[in-house]
């Protein structure tokens, strides 16, 4: 098993993009919260099932990128018995923002 350890910054890019649909329906709000919970708690069994994040401005095989339900991506790192979850993106934004 793998210790999850969530960003702060994750955590406040979870917290607003809930936010932001809770103005519009909090019953699916509180259902993408609880997927993407259930899907990060996922990954303390094998985080190797999800493939790499490979794009021209982010370095290679730095990030693994998990998806959840159609808007969400979850970027995080293994290392030894830990996940570090460093990014949780709305899949709707560009995220170059990443090496900025």
């Amino acid at each position: 098993m793998y210790r999850i350890i969530i960003s702060e910054k994750a955590k406040k890019m979870i917290s607003e993009c809930i936010a932001f649909m809770a103005n519009v329906d909090k019953d699916a709000a509180i259902k993408t919260k609880d997927s993407i919970i259930n899907g990060i708690n996922s990954l303390n069994m094998f985080p190797e099932r999800f493939p790499f994040l490979n794009v021209d401005y982010i370095p290679k095989n730095k990030y693994h990128k998990m998806f959840i339900e159609k808007w969400y991506l979850v970027l995080y790192q293994k290392k030894d018995n830990h996940i570090y979850i460093d990014y949780i993106l709305d899949c709707r934004q560009d995220y170059r923002f990443l090496v900025e």
